[in-house]
């Protein structure tokens, strides 16, 4: 008998479970879909966007490297005409990539127009900070041959902070600015820097002990 009871209670709560649940599925049935959709959705989404955000880097990265192969190959107009598609359509990092290339071919005739590009890209805010930096050395580089000293200095002092990555290399085209202009002193305390900075590179850290042997021997500080 005790059994039997036993048997008819659980009957009794099967059936009032499966009724709430019913009641559950009837009043919330379709907001549990929308959630369980809404999660498949998002995961088709999620993955398809990786799929498309791939090939389009991939896409523009083949694009990066047919202009590089165009511009080793001599075909500079061709290759302009590549990377200014790219700054427009390209995907990721690859436009700024190609505005940075682009300022290096024209470079090669204009310097002017480089050294513009090249600080245009240095002010535009929405470039990453490494990549402004080094298209303000660039057009810092080009100034040591075309512009004053304060121009170059305008450009690159910032970089030669004790703590900046492009250090060195600011450093450097300081140098150089001064030593042309025949600022010997000034000169002589950027190479000095470099030379007393233990993570300079050794090709700028010989460069500089060459031109501060060159000031030392011309007697130019005593004069």
């Amino acid at each position: 008998m005790v059994n039997q009871d036993d048997s008819f209670i659980r009957e009794v709560n099967e059936e009032l479970r499966s009724d709430q649940m019913r009641l559950v599925w009837k009043r919330f049935g379709r907001i549990l879909i929308g959630a369980a959709v809404l999660v498949v959705l998002g995961t088709i989404g999620k993955v398809g966007y990786e799929y498309w955000r791939d090939r389009e880097a991939s896409a523009s990265g083949d694009e990066f490297l047919a202009a590089l192969t165009l511009a080793r190959d001599g075909k500079k107009d061709e290759a302009l005409a590549a990377l200014g598609a790219l700054e427009k359509d390209g995907f990721g990092s690859y436009p700024v990539l190609a505005r940075m290339r682009s300022a290096s071919l024209l470079a090669e005739t204009d310097a002017k127009g480089a050294i513009d590009a090249f600080t245009a890209i240095s002010k535009d805010g929405s470039v990453p900070q490494a990549l402004r930096d080094a298209a303000r050395l660039r057009a810092a580089y080009l100034l040591v041959d075309t512009g004053t000293y304060d121009q170059v200095s305008a450009e690159a002092e910032q970089l030669a902070t004790p703590q900046g990555a492009l250090r060195h290399s600011a450093r450097e085209v300081l140098g150089l600015s001064a030593y042309k202009h025949e600022d010997y002193a000034r000169a002589k305390e950027w190479f000095d820097a470099i030379i007393n900075d233990s993570e300079s590179p050794r090709n700028v850290a010989n460069r500089a002990q060459m031109l501060l042997d060159l000031i030392t021997a011309s007697g130019k500080l005593s004069s």
